[in-house]
């Protein structure tokens, strides 16, 4: 298997973008450098190190022949960006959401003094008030209305009916 790595140069780079072109981690490249691969040149005014384009040629040729600037061998394990990337975590329900928010809902009507309500209570109500959603709504409007909504069904002339 032949592997590539990006042989345009520029008129300097970072050290970050000399270890990208190479298929290496910058961690790699900073252990490699003055054996392998030649140290970089440093910026008065910034002190940061970049390599130049005739740097950079050099720093790929030792890439490609695999025999670092001191003349000994190097040997180098396969670029990462050919390794089979990670599977993305699949997402979490939004059942899980929307019972944190139920619950956070509740806690919020428990400190303002409506401890009777049920959680199941508070997303019926909230679906009612709310059919939308409550996506892009601030949450201290939305325990607003549902407080009112709850308040206003357990008033003393409503209990009985």
């Amino acid at each position: 298997m032949s592997v590539t790595f990006q042989t345009e140069t520029k008129h300097i780079v970072t050290v970050a973008e000399m270890a990208r072109m190479l298929g290496l981690s910058r961690q790699r490249l900073y252990q490699l450098i003055g054996t392998a691969f030649p140290h970089p040149l440093y910026h008065v005014a910034t002190r940061r190190p970049f390599y130049t384009e005739e740097q950079q040629q050099v720093c790929l040729e030792v890439r490609r022949r695999n025999c670092g600037i001191d003349g000994k061998p190097v040997l180098f394990y396969a670029s990462r960006l050919l390794s089979n990337p990670r599977k993305p975590k699949p997402a979490k329900p939004k059942v899980e959401a929307k019972g944190k928010g139920v619950m956070a809902l509740v806690d919020g009507l428990n400190s303002l003094g409506l401890t009777t309500a049920t959680a199941a209570q508070v997303e019926r109500t909230t679906r009612e008030l709310f059919p939308q959603g409550t996506t892009g709504i601030d949450q201290g409007e939305v325990l607003r209305a549902v407080f009112l909504h709850l308040k206003r069904q357990n008033t003393g002339d409503n209990v009985g009916r």
